[in-house]
């Protein structure tokens, strides 16, 4: 089964003009979008898709806008904006060559942040060719929305550290090459008391073999770490500044989840079209009915607004970082805001392409079906609806 069946149209490109971006970005999409739409996978084993997938973006050139210019990328720095557009068309065409994308960005996120030369040299050049899959290890059972509540423990040892614990929904899970691990160095500070480490796959006390199933098939699985020793040198920024990195990256990265909602929520109202155009109903086309003209309106009014959303999120997290000012306040609210609301209208708009396309919707193997699945895990990771929902009230207060 291919992941690139061709749509029904290719994604509009008006939006390139909006201030937003640059021409290093129009050029990005310029290029990106004729590569994406010849681009063949079988994804009926995910675990193979994304190994394949993580390679072509490599051999593409796409993976070098995970790390900044001096590690191999395409960039000075990591652009958000840029991450927008490549995820928007990612996700457009397969969900899972988006979430290959992602993973290899927010996996060695915190080595671009904060780690050292070496590190940089040992794991960022590998993750923009493809060589290395990279993964992020923050969630456990008891600690997901609530970092602080983390279990996972590292202790020093003779040569390094010790890691002793288990994390788990862990993205690449069982196919990475390394973990970005989040431990308790200081188990009574909370979020205060949180280190990150990269721990190679290969590492002994590290077991990765327990795979979790989901409804939108992707790599996922609960590592366990049992007397796991890494050197001194595996430890990524400073001593207890963890959580604060964990924050960075996905504030990097917040409103690329948006953009890959937006991308699925674009396919969505483009196979609508489609069908309406192409569907008779007593002696017209659906499209000829008010009612459905009136719901694809909707639909194109949902997305564009959460994509106005998501290009000044992904903007104003830019410019802040091009005027050397902390990305907090204003910067993670609108990021939130973009998460939220692409997540959400994308939902609606998937689920109202499904409505119309009546039983085909519900069909195993139809593009809307897959989308009504894929969809749904956006509105949980990296930061579930109801926690923007708090960092945007809580933003509302201190205005």
């Amino acid at each position: 089964m291919s992941a690139f069946v061709s749509p029904p149209a290719p994604p509009s490109t008006t939006h390139l003009a909006l201030p937003f971006f640059g021409d290093e970005h129009r050029a990005l999409a310029h290029d990106l979008l004729p590569w994406a739409a010849a681009q063949r996978v079988d994804e009926r084993d995910d675990r193979a898709a994304c190994r394949e997938w993580v390679q072509k973006l490599g051999d593409g050139g796409w993976l070098r806008y995970c790390v900044p210019a001096a590690s191999g990328g395409a960039l000075e720095r990591l652009d958000s904006r840029a991450l927008v557009l490549l995820r928007e068309t990612l996700a457009f065409h397969s969900p899972l060559a988006d979430f290959a994308f992602a993973m290899q960005g927010l996996g060695s996120g915190v080595i671009t942040l904060a780690g050292t030369p070496a590190q940089h040299a040992d794991y960022l050049t590998a993750v923009a060719t493809g060589r290395k899959i990279a993964a992020f290890a923050l969630s456990e059972t008891e600690a997901g929305s609530d970092v602080g509540a983390m279990a996972m423990r590292a202790v020093p040892s003779v040569d390094g550290w010790q890691l002793d614990g288990e994390k788990t929904w862990i993205s690449n899970g069982g196919i990475a090459d390394f973990y970005c691990v989040f431990a308790k160095t200081e188990p009574n500070a909370g979020t205060r008391g949180i280190t990150a480490f990269i721990v190679d796959a290969t590492t002994p006390g590290l077991d990765a073999s327990e795979h979790i199933q989901v409804m939108a098939p992707h790599p996922l699985a609960t590592l366990r770490f049992d007397g796991c020793k890494v050197a001194r040198e595996a430890q990524v920024g400073d001593l207890n500044g963890g959580f604060k990195l964990a924050m960075r990256t996905l504030d990097i990265f917040r409103a690329s989840v948006a953009a890959a909602a937006l991308g699925m929520g674009r396919r969505a109202l483009a196979e609508a079209v489609h069908h309406a155009q192409h569907r008779k109903m007593f002696g017209q086309t659906l499209a000829d009915f008010q009612l459905t003209q009136a719901r694809l309106g909707e639909m194109a009014a949902l997305i564009d607004s959460a994509a106005l959303l998501t290009y000044r999120a992904a903007w104003m997290r830019d410019d802040a970082e091009a005027r050397g000012a902390p990305a907090v306040g204003d910067v993670s609210a609108a990021a939130a805001m973009a998460k939220m609301c692409a997540t959400e209208n994308a939902s609606r708009v998937i689920d109202m392409a499904l409505q119309m396309h009546g039983g085909l919707g519900v069909k195993v193997g139809t593009k809307v079906e897959s989308l009504y699945r894929d969809i749904r895990s956006l509105r949980i990771y990296e930061g579930a609806t109801e926690v923007q929902q708090l960092i945007i009230g809580k933003s509302v207060l201190k205005g």
